[in-house]
């Protein structure tokens, strides 16, 4: 599967053939009718391209270009229009649009600029990655949480750490597969070798063959002189295969023999070559079911399950999101300079009832896009989504609706500062015309 791409129009019948025409093209395609739902995918969705209509309902997309940048600034933004104008034009290209073409006319330029633009994201996200793991090379020190379900993942990741042992993680997208794998790296005698990670949903299977067994020149087409693959690269060290159940048949019997034997062939080349990489993978499927049913071959399964660690999903491990919370708060706090330093109860509470189907990684874009539309020192549920809260929540009884539990911090507040409004106000972290609005609507 290649990268995702998310469609916002509010107009069911463009919307859905402008996303059957990418779809045929190998892309994944998300749609939504409005900007707030689209912000919301991309909450919990790895979006490596927006193609944006311009009217939206609770938007306009040219505007939206900056919002979408200022949050997700290696994601690219094409604005689609039924009636172009120059201004408008130049003033999405100003906010950072990849292109600005119009219905219609440009229909033919659509796969085009959406291919270049998919390869520009891609590229930055690769080359951002990159600069990340030459910054910081994560540790055990750096997953953070105090849940069994974690200290448990964590124990069994130090106790492999020493060995040569391949590893299969098993989670959900976004529970924090690739730090787990760098932890383990650092952990190794290996930590002084190279660390290679790679997406093998992100590329397209002879794209991917090549990253990994590298060519010779004269292959294919466009191989213009020898490249190393990403096995060459990490000799000595590790390789983190990521989301490998997106892997097909063919390279999977390719790395069978690597991990049988440490030999492989680079592409077009008939002599073997052999390499010392140790292999951690990842993915987020049921690999046993895949090979069951045919998807997966059963003897690399039973290869990469040597050792196998599963990661729990954060709404399985709740006693972990204050702390990642904190965590994420100082993190944005520091690096965008904005002086935000803490939570509020309800603020907190929210979070610590939201399902987290994108799980760290939605936590940390979430706290993210707080810390930067904050205007206090204090974080506050007003300043979250609304499609934020329209979720159903499985551990919200009726009794625990968002209503009740803001009606029950109010009356709290009120009894602390003894019946003193500006003091409860501040207490709650919103405003004084914004408690008076609430104790008239809960009629309290």
């Amino acid at each position: 599967m290649l990268s995702t791409i998310l469609i916002l129009e509010d107009e069911n019948k463009f919307g859905g053939l402008l996303s059957r025409i990418i779809e045929a093209e190998g892309y994944h395609v998300l749609q939504a009718q409005s900007a707030r739902a689209g912000l919301k995918y991309m909450d919990s969705h790895d979006v490596r391209v927006v193609i944006s209509d311009v009217k939206l309902p609770d938007a306009n997309g040219v505007d939206l270009v900056k919002r979408i940048k200022d949050i997700h600034p290696f994601v690219e933004v094409i604005n689609l229009t039924a009636f172009g104008s120059i201004k408008d034009s130049v003033k999405a290209i100003k906010n950072g649009a990849f292109d600005y073409i119009m219905k219609g006319d440009d229909n033919d330029r659509i796969i085009p600029i959406v291919s270049k633009a998919v390869e520009k994201a891609d590229l930055q996200f690769k080359i951002h990655q990159l600069e990340k793991r030459l910054n910081h090379h994560h540790t055990f020190k750096d997953i953070l949480g105090k849940s069994p379900a974690t200290a448990d993942a964590v124990l069994l990741a130090q106790k492999v750490a020493p060995t040569p042992t391949t590893v299969l993680l098993l989670g959900e997208t976004g529970t924090g597969k690739e730090v787990f794998a760098q932890a383990i790296h650092e952990a190794s005698d290996r930590s002084h070798k190279p660390f290679i990670a790679v997406n093998c949903s992100s590329f397209s299977n002879d794209l991917l063959k090549s990253e990994l067994f590298g060519h010779v020149a004269g292959s294919f087409t466009g191989a213009l002189k020898d490249k190393k693959g990403l096995f060459e690269e990490a000799d000595g060290g590790t390789l983190f295969l990521d989301e490998i159940g997106e892997m097909n048949l063919e390279l999977q019997a390719r790395l069978l023999r690597v991990l049988e034997d440490g030999t492989f062939n680079r592409v077009g080349d008939s002599k073997s070559m052999k390499v010392n990489a140790r292999i951690i993978a990842a993915t987020n499927k049921d690999l046993n079911y895949e090979a069951e049913n045919n998807l997966f071959r059963l003897d690399l399964y039973y290869r990469l399950a040597v050792f196998t660690i599963h990661l729990p999903p954060l709404r399985e491990r709740r006693e972990d999101i204050e702390m990642l919370a904190e965590h994420f708060l100082k993190e944005f706090s520091a690096k965008l300079n904005h002086k935000v330093k803490k939570m509020d109860e309800f603020f907190l509470n929210v979070l610590m009832h939201h399902q987290w189907k994108g799980n760290i990684r939605e936590l940390r874009n979430v706290m993210e896009r707080v810390v930067i539309i904050a205007s206090s020192d204090t974080l506050t549920s007003d300043l979250l989504q609304f499609d934020f809260f329209s979720e159903d929540h499985d551990n919200f009884s009726s009794a625990l609706n968002l209503a009740g539990l803001e009606s029950q911090y109010i009356r709290k507040a009120m009894a602390r500062s003894k019946g003193n409004k500006a003091e409860a106000s501040r207490l709650l972290g919103i405003a004084l015309s914004t408690l008076y609005r609430k104790l008239e609507e809960y009629k309290l």
